[in-house]
């Protein structure tokens, strides 16, 4: 376990869940994955997200994944770990397991399927935080929760010390700018951005970085970015920026809502990292989706793989 995890302040990404089989964890594809954006220079990493696809796994794979993954990073940065269920025993439950193994974090979105009203959302983090052993990080998601984390609740929730921050991944920035202003009476939040082209407006308005996806790619470009915002650089920001915003045309491929995951696991296969195996019920993209992957990555830079440069060369 590592020691800062109350002061987040950098490139989180929100880990894939590399696969090789059907509810088969990839070990050797998860250490490359974690060398890979530590040597990169996160601030920490982020596990069983909604790029972990996290509802798809299985208990026994979602533990093998935090173990896993807490022995890999050997306390090099904070593992924070996704632990939201429907059933709040399972939330529990996962987060004790987490905590047991040396993970730093929890964290926490709005329970999904059915809609809790923001009375009973308070309620229920209220009761679930005391039974949580680990700092706990509240996830904003509500396109695929359909309820709000709304800034009252986050008001009446600050009270509760083992909360350290919020992660907001709702794309909206006014509502991002009002979580920032709760860092008045609880300065020592962490505040993150999900939606990795708007870090640089999210930092101006007061946060503290990005749980941004496409840092599993090329963590370098989204560190540096972050460094030149906070820095001052405008044109080491600009430069950032561009990289992203073309990264960004992966997300295009593809005509499902699936393809943001699909996306990013195909550029990590194309570079050599891990296989591009979704969690059921997803399918991997075929050639033709492919060969646009490497075609976006070549044109900014990243290095594909030797045996999938060759094939991202034949016509």
């Amino acid at each position: 376990m590592t020691q800062n995890v109350k002061s987040i302040r950098g490139i989180v990404p929100p880990l894939v869940t590399p696969l090789s089989d059907r509810d088969v964890l990839d070990h050797d594809g998860l250490q490359r994955l974690l060398d890979h954006v530590i040597a990169g220079g996160v601030a920490g990493v982020f596990i069983l997200g909604t790029t972990g696809e996290a509802p798809s796994l299985s208990y026994r794979l979602r533990r093998e994944m935090i173990s896993r993954t807490v022995e890999i990073v050997a306390g090099r940065v904070p593992v924070l770990v996704g632990v939201t269920d429907t059933a709040f025993v399972e939330t529990v439950a996962l987060a004790g397991y987490a905590a047991q193994v040396g993970a730093d974090a929890a964290v926490l979105t709005t329970p999904y399927y059915f809609p809790a009203g923001q009375t009973e959302l308070t309620r229920y983090v209220q009761n679930i935080a005391p039974l949580i052993p680990l700092p706990l990080m509240l996830y904003n998601m509500p396109g695929l929760t359909k309820v709000w984390f709304e800034i009252e609740t986050l008001r009446t929730l600050s009270e509760i010390d083992s909360i350290i921050g919020v992660k907001d991944s709702s794309g909206d920035l006014e509502y991002f700018a009002e979580v920032c202003k709760l860092k008045s009476i609880r300065p020592d939040w962490s505040v993150l951005i999900g939606p990795e082209i708007m870090l640089r407006e999210a930092v101006e308005l007061g946060g503290d970085g990005g749980v941004n996806g496409g840092a599993n790619v090329m963590p370098t470009t989204f560190v540096d970015w972050f460094k030149a915002i906070v820095s001052g650089d405008q044109a080491a920001a600009a430069k950032g920026f561009e990289a992203v915003r073309e990264f960004q045309r992966i997300y295009d491929i593809g005509k499902y809502a699936s393809r943001h995951i699909k996306a990013t696991k195909s550029a990590l296969s194309l570079i050599g990292i891990c296989d591009d195996l979704p969690a059921d019920p997803f399918n991997r993209f075929l050639d033709p989706e492919r060969k646009r992957v490497a075609e976006i990555l070549g044109g900014i830079g990243i290095t594909l793989s030797d045996q999938h440069r060759q094939t991202a060369e034949v016509d």
